[in-house]
């Protein structure tokens, strides 16, 4: 054995003995691009902060597309996992509009570090369609749970307006207050309602 393949051999046992490094480089990736967004974004610097050697990063992503793919990926899954822990257990369409709310209120008005990864991840994904696999699923599953409760259509409209609150919120130096954010939810659900009635 050469001595490179000594080297190489001594790297992956040593990648081997820590399977957290590849998740700590995706939370570490997350940081980052809350902080610095994507364009501030780089194997150096993701390394730098989830402690890694620079040489994991392309151990284990084929370059940083990958990176910010299964970075942004964890994210989405985040996302929609939270959603649906609020709309487990719930029974009836009022409970449902109030689990709407929750998502909104305490999930998507969290903190500044959600806020900033959700428009970093719209920037990326308008501008690159090669993204855009992870927002039509992260759409679709959270559809998925309005569903639920709701028909397709007002499924559609409150899911952009989940989307649409995070922007204000991101954007403006007021958010949209709790009581809005409710009346806004009934609304969009009674105004459905009464048109499925009528027809």
């Amino acid at each position: 054995m050469t001595e490179s393949e000594r080297g190489n051999h001594a790297r992956r046992g040593e990648l081997r003995g820590d399977p957290e490094r590849r998740n700590r480089i995706i939370e570490a990736c997350l940081d980052v691009i809350a902080d610095k967004g994507v364009a501030g974004t780089s194997h150096r610097v993701v390394a730098a902060a989830a402690g890694v050697p620079l040489g994991s990063m392309t151990y284990y992503f084929d370059g940083m597309d990958d990176l910010l793919h299964q970075t942004f990926e964890r994210f989405a899954d985040d996302s929609v996992s939270r959603m649906r822990e609020r709309f487990a257990g719930i029974a009836t369409r009022e409970e449902a509009c109030e689990a709407v709310v929750r998502t909104i209120v305490d999930d998507v008005f969290r903190n500044q570090h959600d806020l900033s990864l959700n428009l970093e991840f719209y920037t990326l994904a308008a501008r690159d369609p090669a993204y855009r696999d992870i927002t039509t699923r992260w759409m679709g599953r959270s559809r998925e749970q309005l569903r639920r409760f709701f028909d397709p259509r007002t499924a559609q409209m409150l899911d952009a307006m989940i989307e649409g609150f995070s922007i204000h919120c991101a954007l403006s130096t007021v958010p949209p207050s709790e009581d809005d954010i409710r009346e806004g939810v009934r609304r969009i659900a009674a105004v459905s309602q009464s048109f499925t009635n009528e027809n």
